[in-house]
């Protein structure tokens, strides 16, 4: 009997053991509460940054400043502003924003669907909550990107001052 009793401790040991060294899981590389924080610091920043389609098309003319694109890559291709260069949002990472924008100090111009009315099959507008210049500023900010300029006028697709490019472009 005492040899059963032992041959289950061995058995048993093990298992308590594996219980005892169990890891809590690793906490996810989100951080809600300071994004809020950013936001907020954001907030009065941005309001200096929004220009009108007059001023917008002047500092395209500037050699040293990037028009960006974050929409997905399907809606840049069909359409977007010429002379945009293109980073889907939901790649922004340090390296791939470093090797499309030369410089933190680079001036960059922000659109999105939102700002282009009259086309709603290659500019769909969001829920304006939602629009996608929102969240494109605050996070250049948070890389550290701060020349940052939208765009805040809402301009009709027909407006002769803006030229498209890519595959439906009419």
């Amino acid at each position: 009997m005492k040899s059963i009793i032992k041959i289950i401790i061995l058995i048993l040991m093990p298992l308590s053991l594996q219980a005892q060294q169990t890891k809590k899981p690793t906490k996810s590389k989100v951080d809600y509460d300071s994004f809020l924080k950013m936001s907020e610091e954001v907030l009065e920043y941005r309001k200096e940054r929004l220009i009108t389609l007059d001023l917008f098309l002047e500092y395209l003319k500037d050699e040293n400043t990037i028009l960006l694109d974050t929409r997905s890559e399907a809606a840049y291709k069909k359409k977007h502003l010429k002379g945009a260069t293109h980073i889907n949002f939901s790649d922004f990472t340090e390296g791939k924003l470093a090797k499309q924008i030369a410089s933190k100090q680079t001036r960059i111009l922000i659109y999105c669907n939102n700002n282009i009315d009259g086309d709603p099959i290659n500019f769909a507008s969001k829920m304006a909550p939602l629009a996608l210049n929102i969240p494109t500023f605050i996070n250049l900010y948070g890389y550290g990107y701060k020349n940052i300029y939208e765009l805040s006028s809402l301009v009709p697709i027909k407006d002769n001052r803006l030229t498209f490019e890519g595959t439906y472009t009419e």
